[in-house]
């Protein structure tokens, strides 16, 4: 599936610049503890957000749906934002369900917690940061929610929001950017 982003090209220190003066709390940036394990470097788009603890049932939901946005411009991947508390007791994403999320047309994963399947992970194609590696599969208890404003690290992250991910950090805001 082909998605193109409507700011493909961007660079998250630039963003940081161009909105430094920001105090509404509609620009924000997320602490820079995500390692990147996905084969892009940069994704962006609008966020669709999911909370869950060690049960990773909603996330496979999403990525097994269509990951984008058909807007006048073209077709826009969304970023799944998997607010999992931190917890790196058992793996939210691994190489089926990265797979599955490129094959849907989502930009990119942020995953709170752990992922697993490093080689698979890297061979889908898409971005995905996480805070750690762990090879423990989640339970299935068909748990969690989908579509409401969740904290990460502290930041809150809502549905509809836009996420910029590079080498450089992640950064989130209430509307699409332009550096």
């Amino acid at each position: 599936m082909s998605t193109a982003n409507l700011a493909v090209s961007f660079a998250t220190c630039d963003l940081c610049d161009a909105n430094e003066s920001d105090t509404s709390g509609r620009f924000r940036v997320l602490p820079p503890v995500f390692n990147n394990y996905g084969a892009a470097t940069a994704f962006c788009g609008p966020v669709v957000t999911i909370r869950c603890l060690e049960d990773n049932s909603r996330v496979r939901e999403a990525v097994n749906s269509p990951g984008y946005l058909d807007t006048p411009q073209g077709r826009v991947g969304c970023v799944l934002v998997v607010e999992g508390g931190g917890s790196v007791r058992r793996a939210l994403v691994g190489g089926n369900l990265a797979t599955a999320a490129a094959k849907n047309g989502w930009a990119g994963i942020v995953v709170d917690g752990a992922v697993r399947d490093i080689a698979e992970l890297r061979a889908a194609g898409i971005g995905l940061r996480a805070l750690a590696l762990l090879p423990m599969r989640t339970e299935k208890r068909g748990e969690g929610q989908r579509d409401l404003p969740v904290q990460i690290q502290g930041v809150w992250v809502r549905p509809g929001d836009w996420l910029y991910a590079d080498e450089d950090g992640i950064v989130v805001s209430d509307r699409a950017l332009h550096a």
